[in-house]
């Protein structure tokens, strides 16, 4: 690996008491999960100022102009009951809205099941990528948790992309914040709502989760790969996505959930 022009020791509990800063690299996803082979780097945070190859969900490219997102990746081991994609992914995604709250003092809003707006404007994509290693007897289960958050990218930088749905913090704010501010306090966020898992409060992730996806109690419609359910949500879970039907309750797996969208102008339950 190539090694990192930095390295920050912050005061955490479990995650970013290293944090390799690179100032270039393919992907932080991929140096990550370059690490698993050996345990003790559970918990190793990855910054880079650029990403030649950044990537999101199903495979979608990730752009962010050089010195002006935080890109973050966490190699975890996680615990047996927190080795699910939409916990990680809730996790991941509650602690950058509350980073965003902090930093920058706007409400953010989670968009199913990886995207974090404000205002309507995605401004963060997430990607969690379980993985087995091999070489590393008793913890070959690992995962990466890749962040992307926009910091000080400008409306001009967004029409050169052809973006023109995508927002920035420095966007909504009209002027420039301190990335690596941002990323610290992340860092923070992400450790703080991670050891609270560890001890076993999910519940509280739960419940920041349903209120931050604002989908409660609404007309949605639920996109999976073999069809598109429509009904009121009843119930978010890490076991069920639960919705009343025409047809009576109907209980979907949140990770075979690919979209949960608001449909309030579709008649029925």
């Amino acid at each position: 690996m190539i090694p990192p022009a930095e390295e920050w020791r912050l005061d955490t509990q479990r995650l970013g008491r290293r944090v390799l800063v690179f100032d270039r690299v393919d992907s932080t996803n991929n140096l990550a999960a370059a690490l698993a082979d050996d345990p003790a780097n559970d918990g190793v945070a990855l910054l880079a100022r650029e990403q030649t190859a950044g990537r999101g969900q199903h495979g979608r490219s990730w752009q962010c102009p050089p010195d002006s997102g935080v890109l973050l990746s966490l190699l975890l081991f996680p615990p047996p009951a927190l080795r699910r994609p939409a916990v990680l992914t809730a996790w991941a995604a509650v602690a950058v809205c509350e980073t965003i709250r902090r930093a920058a003092n706007l409400q953010a809003k989670i968009k199913w099941p990886n995207d974090v707006l404000v205002r309507g404007r995605k401004v963060c994509g997430i990607l969690i990528e379980t993985r087995v290693q091999q070489a590393a007897p008793g913890a070959d289960l690992y995962t990466v948790a890749g962040i992307g958050l926009n910091v000080n990218q400008t409306a001009d930088d967004f029409a050169r992309a052809e973006l023109p749905e995508a927002g920035s913090l420095a966007f909504f704010l009209g002027q420039r914040l301190d990335r690596d501010a941002v990323a610290r306090q992340l860092l923070h966020q992400l450790d703080e709502e991670y050891d609270r898992l560890c001890r076993g409060d999910l519940a509280t992730l739960a419940a920041c989760w349903k209120w931050r996806l604002g989908l409660l109690g609404r007309r949605v419609a639920a996109e999976c790969h073999d069809a598109t359910h429509h009904g009121r949500l009843r119930d978010l879970g890490w076991d069920a996505v639960t919705l009343e039907t025409t047809d009576g309750v109907r209980q979907l797996p949140p990770e075979t959930v690919r979209h949960l969208r608001a449909a309030e102008d579709r008649p029925g339950p």
